[in-house]
């Protein structure tokens, strides 16, 4: 809804503004071009946004996380995502530490954050 009332803002101020100088329609055409680009941008951190809300709440499951959803947890490397897919699969959280797959300071911090289901 945030997007489609700033598209209409940028739409009605880029009217406006047509309105009252005389800018050349290529001119125009390059400002809307911009401001439709800028929005798409801001939709898809919106999207985004979204996604990590709904994921936010539940536990990441450790035998079926992708390595993007390992690597968004806090303080994970690649490396360290690469070496949980490697290591499945696993009956507890914990481990990750036990298998020396990240360190406990860092499995304490996301500890709450994980779950192992089969």
């Amino acid at each position: 809804m945030r997007i489609l009332r700033t598209f209409a803002i940028v739409s009605l101020c880029g009217g406006f503004m047509a309105c009252t100088t005389n800018q050349n329609p290529q001119e125009l055409k390059e400002k809307t071009a911009r401001a439709t680009a800028e929005l798409k941008v801001n939709a898809k951190a919106v999207a985004a946004g979204v996604r990590e809300g709904w994921s936010r709440d539940k536990p990441l499951d450790l035998n079926t996380a992708t390595r993007e959803q390992l690597t968004a947890l806090p303080g994970i490397t690649d490396v360290e995502a690469d070496k949980v897919i490697a290591g499945r699969p696993y009956d507890d959280p914990g481990e990750l530490v036990t298998r020396r797959i990240i360190p406990k300071s860092k499995y304490d911090k996301i500890a709450d954050q994980l779950k192992a289901k089969k």
